[in-house]
């Protein structure tokens, strides 16, 4: 077993070398003051170790995580996508005015985000590749 103390993991993503696991803490969905965060894991030899938050997500919290080819963190969050360096630096948002549940990359390039928000389905062509 890797961890036991989550109370809610829910999304999770590799990094494209495999050598970090995601994992989206969202709590206890009816407590308005549960902890909800992004963890990571160093990931060796199939194994993890050294888990911590990588960041936390506002407004909301994240559900759905991808990572792109050079190892950015794209997330769901209350108000859209935010986009966070391997680092955990915010390097920008895709504001949507809905609650984004889920992305992931797709089409020819895996160059288009495809965000499922509320009750509608958007893409969108980017300038970054998913991580295959």
């Amino acid at each position: 077993m890797a961890s036991d103390d989550f109370t809610g993991p829910n999304g999770l993503a590799f990094s494209p070398d495999e050598t970090r696991l995601y994992v989206t803490e969202t709590g206890d969905q009816f407590d308005p003051h549960t902890d909800r965060h992004i963890r990571v894991f160093d990931v060796q030899d199939g194994k993890l170790s050294n888990g911590r938050i990588f960041a936390r997500i506002s407004p909301g919290y994240a559900d759905g995580i991808k990572c792109d080819v050079d190892g950015n963190l794209w997330c769901s969050a209350g108000d859209g996508v935010h986009c966070l360096s391997p680092e955990g630096e915010m390097l920008g948002k895709i504001v949507i005015g809905d609650t984004v549940s889920n992305l992931c990359f797709g089409g020819r390039h895996l160059s288009r985000l495809f965000i499922c928000a509320g009750t509608r389905l958007l893409a969108l062509h980017t300038n970054s590749r998913g991580a295959a």
